[in-house]
This record gives structure tokens, sequence and C-alpha cells, in this order.
């Protein structure tokens, strides 16, 4: 299955690597690796995310908090957001 990213999932993983790398060298990329690592199993096995609202999913990342939120739609994994765990539910859905 193909794999397509939001314009506002892209910024986020953007502001989070970056948020993560100015904390710890390092530590962006571990996320961007963890994030890569949930988007394969999201690939294997799309419809063992737990549903959380309509169609949409949502894939919890290991090690950060962070949740990759998405539905399929005609073979296609759409990513809507890669939302941080603590941000307010549901934010995504008004993007």
């Amino acid at each position: 299955m193909d794999v397509i990213f939001s314009a506002e999932a892209r910024s986020e993983v953007r502001d989070a690597a970056r948020f993560y790398e100015d904390e710890v060298e390092g530590l962006g990329r571990a996320f961007l690796q963890k994030l890569r690592e949930g988007v394969a199993e999201v690939k294997r096995n799309p419809f063992t995310s737990r549903i959380i609202r309509g169609d949409y999913r949502r894939h919890l990342l290991s090690r950060f908090p962070y949740g990759i939120i998405f539905r399929i739609h005609e073979g296609v994994i759409f990513v809507a957001a890669v939302m941080h765990l603590k941000r307010k539910s549901g934010y995504w859905e008004e993007l």
C-alpha cells in the first residue's frame, strides 16, 4: 500500500524532529526512525490499529508520545496527522 502524508502531517513531523534534535543531538533522527518503523507497521497491518473516529485509526509510536492518525481509502494509507498524544484530541479533524 502507498502512504500519503497530508501537508499538515509533514509539518508536524518536521516540527517534532526539530524540537527533539534541539533538545538532544540525535534525538530528532531517533524520532524519525521510530516514525518510519511505525509507518512500516501500519503498511504491514493497517487494520490492527485502533479506530478512533469514523474510519480514522491511530498507531502509537514506541518511545515517543506520538500517534499516526490515518485512514485507508482505495488501497492508499492517508496520514492526516502525526499527533502528540498530549495535544487536544480531535484537533486534526479541523485540518
